[in-house]
Order: structure tokens, then sequence, then C-alpha cells
């Protein structure tokens, strides 16, 4: 037996197998933040594919932390029975689902939210203390629905540019006071973060933080020495299970590697802008292909650093034997897929049962367009709606 169908556990879970569907937002959420049929359809088609372990979407704490006008939330009482659903649904096909926790900070507009974006070191809007805190309960109170959902556990969104991956990256966070300006210090919101969800989780539920190993900003942010550093300190607060990524709303090429859909992209460009968005994106084309497990290098450098915390790197996976030696060497203990199982929701039933030896997605990268879009995600490598 492949080693890919060995269970593994986690905290006091048992995962049928080494898979795991790696949250992405799907715009499927009403504009209320609500759960639709449509996200109960998609969470149980993974379930019923065998996927070990489901992260889902990227939920948001709180209604200034929203992305996207579809994005889920979990800011609010009344979004319980309908997380209940999703949680049921998965569980219903033997899965074990996990809800992913985030809040924007800069990463999103006035639009969606109805007021200037927040960060770290906002021009407009820089946290103060009492605004820090407010966030701080905000993923308390959102940990403390989750487990009145039924879910298995959370994740923290510490990755791509959202709030905590901000306070975490010199890039992002200038400050000088108690929550910047040194490494202890930028870490401290996920330190606050992690001691508010941990008294309002049952026992049972699992803790992971999805984290960048490199930001790839235009200045330094999070680079793979200063990504391991975080990973020991989170290890050391006996978080359950690390996952690795890379990239932010500046540098999303980097994040998910492969095609980039230029004419696609135009079409939502200004005519004034085109000519130069074109050829920046022509320039990036080629910097950027697909590399199999192309986190995998940083994971190994945290490896050695987390004391056997459970470890497990997003990116890239397509083929099986690529992912059967990553495992068997000890590199990672998990394999996360995202585009793969948004093309093929039984991937891995279908690699258990000898169908397949890799993905079929071809990394076209229109489903990361699709997020930008506000149009439901689902694979487009046939191309984007007009």
């Amino acid at each position: 037996m492949s080693i890919l169908f060995t269970p593994f556990i986690l905290r006091k879970i048992e995962l049928k197998n080494r898979f795991v569907f790696s949250a992405c937002e799907d715009n499927l959420a009403t504009e209320d933040g609500l759960v639709t049929e449509a996200i109960i359809h998609k969470n149980r088609r993974l379930a019923k594919g065998e996927v070990g372990l489901i992260i889902s979407s990227h939920l948001s704490v709180h209604l200034w932390g929203r992305t996207r006008k579809h994005q889920l939330g979990i800011y609010s009482d009344h979004m319980i029975p309908g997380l209940r659903r999703v949680v049921e649904s998965v569980h219903g096909e033997s899965g074990k689902i996990i809800f992913q926790l985030g809040h924007a900070g800069l990463s999103t507009t006035r639009e969606v939210i109805g007021r200037p974006p927040m960060g770290p070191s906002a021009k407009d809007d820089q946290m103060n203390e009492d605004s820090i805190r407010e966030v701080i309960n905000a993923f308390g109170k959102a940990a403390e629905r989750a487990a009145q959902a039924g879910a298995d556990g959370i994740q923290l969104h510490a990755a791509h540019g959202y709030l905590i991956n901000e306070f975490l990256s010199p890039f992002f966070n200038h400050r000088d006071d108690t929550w910047g300006g040194s490494e202890e210090n930028r870490f401290r919101l996920i330190k606050e973060i992690l001691i508010a969800v941990k008294a309002v989780l049952t026992r049972e539920m699992v803790l992971l933080v999805k984290l960048n190993a490199h930001d790839h900003t235009p200045g330094e942010g999070v680079i793979p020495p200063l990504a391991v550093a975080y990973a020991k300190r989170l290890a050391d607060l006996g978080i359950d299970g690390l996952e690795v990524s890379c990239g932010t709303s500046i540098s999303p090429w980097n994040m998910c590697r492969g095609d980039i859909p230029v004419q696609e992209i135009l079409r939502g460009v200004s005519e004034p802008r085109r000519a130069k968005v074109e050829e920046s994106l022509e320039r990036m084309k080629g910097r950027v292909n697909l590399e199999e497990g192309y986190n995998l290098a940083a994971a190994k450098m945290m490896r050695s650093m987390m004391g056997g915390t459970p470890l497990f790197a997003v990116g890239g996976w397509r083929n099986v034997r690529a992912m059967e030696e990553a495992v068997h060497r000890g590199d990672i203990d998990l394999i996360p897929l995202c585009r793969p199982l948004i093309r093929e929701p039984s991937l891995v039933r279908n690699i258990r049962e000898g169908k397949v030896d890799a993905a079929s997605c071809i990394s076209c990268n229109r489903c990361l367009i699709a997020v930008g879009r506000n149009i439901p995600v689902r694979c487009y490598y046939r191309g984007l709606p007009e």
C-alpha cells in the first residue's frame, strides 16, 4: 500500500490518508457571509472523494476582515447553523473538516467592508491597541463558533498577505511599539491569538497554522530564515501542525505557480492601464513555472526546529511518486492540494483505485482569476466566462 494511504494522527483525530484539501476562497457564500447549498455540495464532494482532511474556505472572523463580498463568515452566532450543516455533510461521508480562520487586513477594499482597510502600518487606519485587541477577541469568538458547529479543528491563516501575515512581515509592519520593530514583537499578534483560541477549543479539536515561508514582496518581508524562527516559536506554543505556503496579493504568481492567463486578466483592466499591465505580466511569464512541491525546500528547513510537530507544504503537487517520496523521506507528513482538487474532487479516490498516478490540473490559474473576479471558483481550464 502507498504511504499516502496510511493513517495519520493529528492531535486526537485519525486521518484515513495523507491528503489534505488546502483552503482557498470560493466566492460561494451569500453577500452576508452565510453558507449556501453550493458550499455544502463542494465539501461533501471532497469528502466523498476520500480527502483525508478538508481545510475549508477561509472564513472571516470579523465584519471588517472580509476579503470579498461572497466570502464565508464566522463572525456572528447566526452563522453557526449553516456551518454546522457543512460539518455534518463532511462527517456524513466519514470525512474530517477544519475551518480556516482569517482577517483580510489590508487585502480588501472599502467597497467590501465599508471603511478603509486596516493593517499594522496602514496609511489610512493603522491599528491601535483597542482595534488589535478587538481582532484577537474576534479570533477567539470565531474559534468558539467553530467548536459549536462541530468542526474537527481550526487553522489560523498567517499567510498570503492577510492580517496575521502583515504583522509577521517586516515589509508590512513598520511599527516600533510592542506589536512591531523586532521578531518577538511582530510575532506577538499570532501568539495572543493562539492563547485566545486555545482557551475555547475543545480538547479534541486540532489547532493548525498556515505560515508563509517567503512573502515574495518587493522589499524584505518574511523570508525562509525568519519563517524558520517563527515556525519554532509556533511549535513551542504547542500547535498541532503547520502548513507552509508563500506569496501575497502582491505576488500571487509565486503563491500559485504555473501559467499566467494574461488575456483573461486584461479583460478586467481599464484601457489606460492595459498596456502597462500586459507588459508586466508577460515579463513574469517563465519566471513562475510550476515546480513539483515548490514549498518543500522551506518546509525541510523548518523540520529540525519543530520537535515533531506535524508539517505539510502546499504548492505544486501533481505526481503521486513525488508525493510518496516526500512523505517517505520524512520531509513532510501530509500532502496539501488545492488547484488539483478544485479540478478533480475525486482525485484521491482515483489515486487509491489505481486509475491515475498524477493530477490532471494543468496549473492554468484561471481558478485564481475567478477568486479576484468574485465568481464561483471552479476549474475554468476551457476559459473564463465572458
